[in-house]
């Protein structure tokens, strides 16, 4: 018979376990950014999300058209309407993707894309959107790179700044250049802004820098709000865009480690159809990521 310290000693390791298992997510929540299916009007894009289990929407674009605030869907005379259909079928609006590129040190271009990024943070207000996503996005080698790097910074606390009173956050994709992710942590720590964060997609930074995910994951955990998702054949060659599991990536490990980590925002298929036409279409490749996202997220 065990005596009353083994007892208690094993206890308090069910606590612990019980304790661990509480805090991660048990349903993983799927979006898909509209990047894939760009001659899909709005409501296409509603009906597919919603026959193919996703529970999210990424728009980054309308039809093939980008510049989101000036869409005719989320006018003022219509934005209720746009509302009420995605929420009639369960879905939410998730994040909004804007060319914003934080990287300029020119005054006029970065004037420009700092007003375009305000645009989409008062839309994303307005559509109840937790999240809009800006670019880094080069590392110009006309520009110092420490300024460079400053001139993210500076340009994310003032987008920060802008969205404290609106109850969104503006996400800085790991993209272009800036995937290192020694230099995305000193961007985050430096920026120290409770309205921004990352979109990790772990994809553009693994392709280039062969970090391994589960490693890149345990630096920028803290600052993480969204995923971009994606898999492909990845040559001395070439990069060649496939189906989930069709691919060398480490998807796997990615979504393993964000699963580890307690992560409870959304998986987001991007799909990069306005990009690479030649890849599948969004009718093969949405359902195939819903239908088997689980086999690698379990």
């Amino acid at each position: 018979m065990k005596n009353r310290r083994e007892f208690l000693k094993q206890g308090a390791g069910f606590i612990g376990l019980s304790a661990l298992d509480f805090n991660k997510p048990t349903k993983a929540l799927l979006s898909f950014s509209t990047l894939g299916c760009p001659a899909w009007n709005f409501s296409q894009v509603l009906q597919h999300a919603s026959e193919n289990n996703y529970s999210g929407i990424e728009i980054r674009g309308i039809k093939g058209d980008l510049d989101l605030p000036s869409n005719p869907i989320f006018s003022s005379s219509q934005i209720a309407s746009t509302l009420r259909q995605t929420a009639d079928l369960n879905l939410k609006i998730v994040n909004l993707g804007s060319s914003a590129n934080m990287h300029f040190l020119d005054s006029q271009k970065r004037k420009s894309n700092l007003d375009e990024a305000k645009k989409y943070i008062e839309l994303a207000s307005r559509l109840s959107c937790p999240f809009i996503r800006v670019f880094p996005n080069d590392l110009p080698k006309d520009q110092p790179e420490k300024e460079t790097v400053h001139a993210i910074i500076q340009a994310l606390i003032e987008l920060g700044d802008f969205a404290k009173s609106s109850g969104v956050k503006v996400l800085l994709e790991s993209h272009g250049k800036v995937i290192k992710s020694d230099m995305l942590l000193q961007i985050m720590q430096e920026t120290n802004h409770a309205h921004v964060g990352l979109v990790w997609d772990f994809f553009n930074m693994w392709s280039i820098t062969k970090e391994p995910p589960a490693q890149v994951h345990a630096q920028l955990k803290k600052y993480i709000f969204h995923t971009h998702i994606k898999d492909a054949i990845v040559s001395d060659k070439e990069e060649k865009y496939t189906l989930l599991g069709q691919g060398n990536a480490p998807v796997k490990e990615a979504l393993h480690a964000l699963k580890k980590g307690g992560y409870s925002g959304y998986y987001s298929f991007e799909w990069e159809k306005l990009w690479h036409p030649e890849i599948q279409e969004p009718e093969i490749a949405l359902p195939h990521f819903s239908k088997n996202f689980s086999k690698f997220w379990n």
